[in-house]
């Protein structure tokens, strides 16, 4: 697991800026989202041309938050990245960036048919759950995805960002969201890089100038106590 730190600075700053060391003090469970990224066996198997081996470590994590937003009557959305032959095409400013060889073997591991291409065989996906099918880094950038029209149908305004890895595809989809006018929260010890470093440095500057980051167990908190307050007013 990342050895997760945000500067004391950086903290004092959102504080002085908003008040609080949190923006995300409630959640409405109804009208939030857990967006789990990417977490698929080319990201996370031994061996894989792209493992990322922390997000093994997070599986617990995510499969915690996932069940605690379906209690609070919330959505919960595996976003998966698929590839094929067109890719090398309508993303060529991705793949030129690679030689032959790994554009190949990206092609190929991540088209539906790969063996990269599964979900994680370890995170309790459920029949209620929706499964979201992207071609970019981000979920939420026009012709990537159908994520935007799944959150709107929903009625969700609010999205917990999880997944591999913390400074692609997750920073990627989250940082998007806000500028989508989603409140979006990275969420610390629910998504993984490649090393600490880069995990630290995108959780730092998500937290300054895009949206909230708390720890899995923050938000299971506050999706509980959402569903207290829902069930106090009902009486």
């Amino acid at each position: 697991m990342h050895k997760v730190h945000i500067a004391p600075e950086y903290v004092e700053r959102v504080v002085r800026r908003g008040g609080a060391e949190h923006s995300v003090t409630a959640l409405d469970g109804p009208r939030t989202a857990l967006v789990v990224v990417d977490m698929q066996n080319y990201f996370m198997g031994e061996g894989q041309p792209s493992e990322c081996p922390v997000a093994r470590d997070i599986v617990p994590n995510v499969n915690s938050l996932a069940a605690a937003t379906r209690r609070a009557g919330g959505l919960v959305v595996w976003i998966q990245t698929r590839s094929g032959p067109e890719s090398l095409t309508f993303w060529s400013a991705y793949y030129d960036r690679m030689t032959p060889e790994g554009a190949d073997r990206r092609v190929k591991g991540m088209a539906p048919d790969g063996d990269g291409y599964p979900l994680w065989p370890d995170l309790e996906v459920r029949d209620e759950d929706e499964i979201v099918i992207k071609t970019r880094y981000s979920a939420l950038v026009p012709g990537s995805s159908n994520l935007n029209e799944v959150l709107q149908a929903r009625g969700i305004d609010t999205v917990l960002i999880t997944g591999v890895s913390t400074c692609t595809c997750c920073e990627s989809t989250a940082r998007d969201a806000m500028m989508m006018n989603y409140r979006t929260l990275m969420v610390s010890d629910g998504c993984a890089a490649p090393d600490d470093y880069l995990h630290n440095a995108t959780l730092t500057n998500f937290y300054l100038q895009f949206g909230d980051v708390q720890t899995t167990g923050e938000l299971i908190a506050l999706l509980e106590a959402g569903t207290a307050r829902g069930a106090a007013a009902a009486e």
